[in-house]
């Protein structure tokens, strides 16, 4: 028996990055995943990979009727749903005097109005069920990054969101936590990659196991918080970032030659 044999699972932003990993990932476990996107040529593609198990839905997660509307189809196909996965996003660059009213909006409206829409309308369900949601956060959210304030506001917001889902709806069964990845090798980071020359490398810079992350390598982590050997986790928020929030940002004397070995006081 799988893991997840028979469970529901909603993952939005579900075909590509993160959530493409995790469709394929609940899916080899024996879920039925309710794939929401808002790309239809992805889900299409998706849908013809992966096959029967995956429900895919063209859903925009800012538009709050669209989301109502697809947890209606979903419960009303799947008889329920046992695992919510907020996972769309967007992370456009920006110190917040460069930003303008329109890319911060955007940002809120994906980043955090579709969280509310989609775990509020997913609530009654997921009390019915036992269930339990797991959010993509972000290292983002705990500390900030240069040139993203809006991004980091965001995941700041979500970051407490999921404390404060944890402990209002932890009476009614209902569990939720976050992974809190790193820079992670995804369709939207690499957007950002090509628009300036030189991000990249400086990511890798911070990250003490020399290197971005796979999709692949965050998928255990959620996994591990929608199963049943984390049902006494509840709002933990889980870094997945190769050491990154390990480091205070001091300079790493390792890599300075004149830098030489002294004996640690007692």
């Amino acid at each position: 028996m799988s893991r997840f044999d028979g469970a529901i699972v909603v993952i939005s932003g579900a075909a590509s990055g993160i959530g493409l990993a995790l469709t394929k990932g609940f899916v080899a476990k024996g879920a039925m995943v309710a794939a929401l996107d808002v790309d239809e040529k992805a889900l299409s593609r998706l849908a013809d990979e992966i096959g029967p198990q995956v429900f895919p839905m063209q859903v925009d997660v800012a538009d709050e009727q669209s989301v109502e509307q697809a947890i209606q189809n979903i419960v009303g196909r799947c008889g329920g749903i046992d695992v919510l996965i907020n996972n769309a996003g967007i992370a456009p660059t920006g110190r917040l005097g460069e930003t303008t009213t329109e890319t911060w909006r955007r940002i809120m409206s994906i980043d955090l109005d579709g969280v509310f829409y989609l775990t509020r309308a997913a609530l009654p369900a997921l009390m019915k069920s036992g269930g339990n949601i797991v959010m993509t956060a972000s290292i983002s959210g705990t500390s900030a990054d240069y040139a993203y304030s809006a991004y980091n506001a965001a995941k700041g917001a979500l970051v407490n969101l999921t404390r404060s889902l944890a402990i209002d709806y932890a009476p009614m069964g209902v569990r939720c936590n976050a992974v809190a990845p790193g820079p992670v090798r995804t369709p939207l980071i690499e957007a950002n990659f090509r628009s300036h020359p030189g991000l990249e490398e400086a990511f890798i810079r911070t990250v003490p196991l020399g290197r971005l992350a796979e999709p692949e390598d965050v998928v255990a982590a959620f996994m591990f918080l929608a199963s049943q050997e984390a049902s006494f986790i509840n709002g933990a928020i889980l870094p997945v970032d190769g050491g990154v929030a390990a480091w205070n940002g001091q300079p790493d004397a390792n890599n300075l030659p004149q830098m030489q070995p002294v004996a640690s006081p007692l």
